[in-house]
């Protein structure tokens, strides 16, 4: 487009366009910006058409499964996304100005931990805040926060990536477990080693023949890993945890899903002096991709969190 073209152009009525540009870059597809956007598919494609048309030049490569900007598309989304974050940046510090907090949050965490201790920590949040929305999506998949439009993750891991914003909630530990009614009927484990000869449910991870590994809690230096065998696997702890119940074998599962049934003594934990490794994480973290600025529904949430997990312990 010449210049005296782009004199005639009116920019001020494609400003939502641009933004609904910048959402698809970062969703990958129509679909997935749709969602994000809360608006149909076929309006998402009509207004980038319309802004393709306006500007006359392709800003999108169309596939059979996913959409890419073009070199035009990348360009003009790179050049007005620092506005866009102003503007949103703008719009949160003028509603944390309101009297009541409110606004919508929407979280991501992992089935099993969501299950047994983010949803019943929620309900007294909600009576405190009657005016934030929390919508939660339970998926063991993990996926980018931006692309598929959350505003905070709770993950069950040892390490966080970098370009995240993380506030760790507790510390959590692997167990190795079985029932008593299993020990009655199998010999109890006294190393290690000895693992080979039992029914071991395990964590379901792609590969081959899935290993345990130990470290000594005497001696961080000494460890051992086991090839183990069983009957059962799944991803699932909550599911692990079920099967450890009906006496199937011997399981390593994180303590926040067991530490009732230890204290009702209705599951044992084995080989106490070793420590599993790379099995489960180590804490419980609130985690966004990193701003400068985090809306103050979303510190509500991870303030009230950290201190429901700090007033309990799973052990």
């Amino acid at each position: 487009m010449d210049n005296a073209g782009m004199k005639n152009l009116k920019i001020e009525p494609l400003w939502s366009h641009i933004y609904w540009l910048g959402v698809l870059e970062v969703a990958g597809s129509y679909t997935a910006a749709a969602q994000r956007l809360g608006v149909s598919k076929a309006a998402m494609s009509q207004r980038i058409q319309e802004l393709e048309s306006a500007l006359g030049i392709a800003l999108v490569q169309r596939t059979t499964r996913s959409v890419r900007l073009t070199e035009a598309g990348r360009e003009l989304v790179a050049e007005t996304r620092p506005a866009f974050s102003s503007i949103e940046t703008g719009c949160a510090r003028i509603r944390e100005l309101a009297d009541t907090p409110q606004g919508i949050i929407r979280l991501t965490a992992p089935v099993a931990l969501a299950r047994q201790q983010i949803i019943p920590r929620l309900p007294a949040f909600m009576k405190q805040y009657p005016q934030i929305r929390i919508e939660i999506e339970l998926s063991d998949h993990i996926s980018p926060l931006a692309q598929e439009g959350f505003d905070l993750a709770i993950r069950h891991s040892s390490t966080v990536p970098e370009t995240y914003v993380a506030w760790k909630l507790c510390t959590t530990r692997t167990l190795l477990l079985a029932s008593r009614e299993y020990l009655k009927t199998h010999p109890r484990p006294m190393r290690p080693q000895d693992l080979v000869d039992h029914n071991c449910l395990t964590y379901l991870r792609s590969g081959g023949q899935p290993a345990w590994h130990f470290e000594s809690r005497r001696s961080s230096s000494r460890r051992l890993s086991v090839q183990v065998k069983g009957s059962f696997a799944a991803n699932n702890s909550e599911t692990l945890r079920e099967m450890l119940l009906a006496h199937q074998g011997i399981a390593l599962v994180p303590d926040f899903s067991v530490a009732r049934e230890l204290d009702r003594g209705t599951l044992v934990e084995l080989l106490p002096q070793w420590q599993s490794v790379s099995v489960f994480g180590d804490h419980i973290y609130a985690l966004r991709p990193y701003s400068p600025h985090v809306p103050g529904i979303i510190r509500l949430l991870v303030d009230y969190l950290k201190a429901s997990f700090r007033e309990q312990s799973f052990l």
